[in-house]
Parts: C-alpha cells; sequence; structure tokens
C-alpha cells in the first residue's frame, strides 16, 4: 500500500513539472530562432564577372568556407598558396634537416617505457608500496630539481630571472 501511494505521488509531482512553459509544445516557432548562417562566419559571398560560375568541385571545398590557416599566414605577411605548394621551401631545407637531426626513432616510447620501469624496479625497494607516498616519486627524487634553490642560484649569478610565486611554507 504505501509503495502504491509512493508511486502515485512521484508521479503527480512529476507530472505537475511538465505544466511550466506550454510554449514548448508549440510546433510552429514564433520567436526569431537561431540563425543558422551566424553559427559559423563565411566570406563574403560573390558575384563573378559576366555571371560566369566556377566550375565544381565535388569533395572540395567551398568558395565562402573560412580557411584559418590560410587567414593566419596573410595576416602573418606571407603567401597562403606557398603552404599548400607541398613540400619544404628550398630556403627552410636547411632548417628542416638539423630539426630531424639523425632521425626518429618509432619505438622511442616503448623503449623509453622499458628503461624507466627497470629503473624504478631497481630503485624501488621491497617495501616500495607499505609505507605511504608514490614509489615513482621516491625512485626520481636524485633527479628532480629544486626550482626555488635554481632561482636563487641563478639570481646570485647576476642572471637576469622572472619573478616566481611565493614559495609555500
Amino acid at each position: 500500500m504505501r509503495a502504491t501511494f509512493a508511486i502515485l505521488c512521484v508521479t503527480t509531482l512529476l507530472g505537475g513539472c511538465g505544466l511550466g512553459d506550454p510554449t514548448l509544445h508549440d510546433l510552429e516557432s514564433t520567436g526569431g530562432g537561431p540563425d543558422e548562417f551566424s553559427v559559423l562566419p563565411t566570406n563574403p559571398l560573390e558575384i563573378p564577372p559576366l555571371a560566369v560560375l566556377p566550375q565544381p568541385t565535388p569533395g572540395g571545398t567551398n568558395r565562402t568556407d573560412r580557411n584559418p590557416i590560410a587567414e593566419g599566414i596573410v595576416a602573418l605577411g606571407g603567401n597562403p598558396a606557398a603552404a599548400y605548394a607541398g613540400g619544404v621551401p628550398s630556403s627552410d631545407a636547411a632548417l628542416v634537416a638539423a630539426a630531424q637531426g639523425n632521425g626518429v626513432d618509432p619505438s622511442i616510447r616503448t623503449t623509453l617505457a622499458s628503461e624507466d620501469a627497470r629503473f624504478r624496479r631497481m630503485r624501488s625497494g621491497i617495501t616500495s608500496g607499505l609505507f605511504g607516498g608514490d614509489p615513482y616519486y621516491r625512485a626520481y627524487s636524485g633527479q628532480s630539481l629544486d626550482a626555488y634553490a635554481e632561482l636563487g642560484r641563478f639570481r646570485q649569478s647576476g642572471v637576469p630571472t622572472p619573478t616566481a610565486p611565493p614559495q609555500a611554507r
């Protein structure tokens, strides 16, 4: 009996919540509603000379769609057509070669993960996880940097340093 009464009360309360805004049941919108053209800003429409329309490009871009990469290149004073010419410009070939160095090891992540696991296993003891704290940070405690000690060392040697937040006590 109590369960039936509780279900009846919950149903009545939930039914009463739906009486708030009767305009939600209208199928015709009386307001302005969202403007689908203001969702994404587009380039202005262009009227081609002599009413000659460009050839359609199936799968291509629309002429009024924004191209943020090209717009950024133009804003920085560059030529947006050069970004899509393909390859690296000859003026940047030496820079790209120096940045690539001796190549990239494709298995660098797995190599580092296995070396890190071996280092932590070697540095952790039998009781590493029994006495609280994260054994990861304890394994690397000898390699960690005290930022405020380094800041003081740089300032004493005359190196201009930025301000730092106050040290927590």
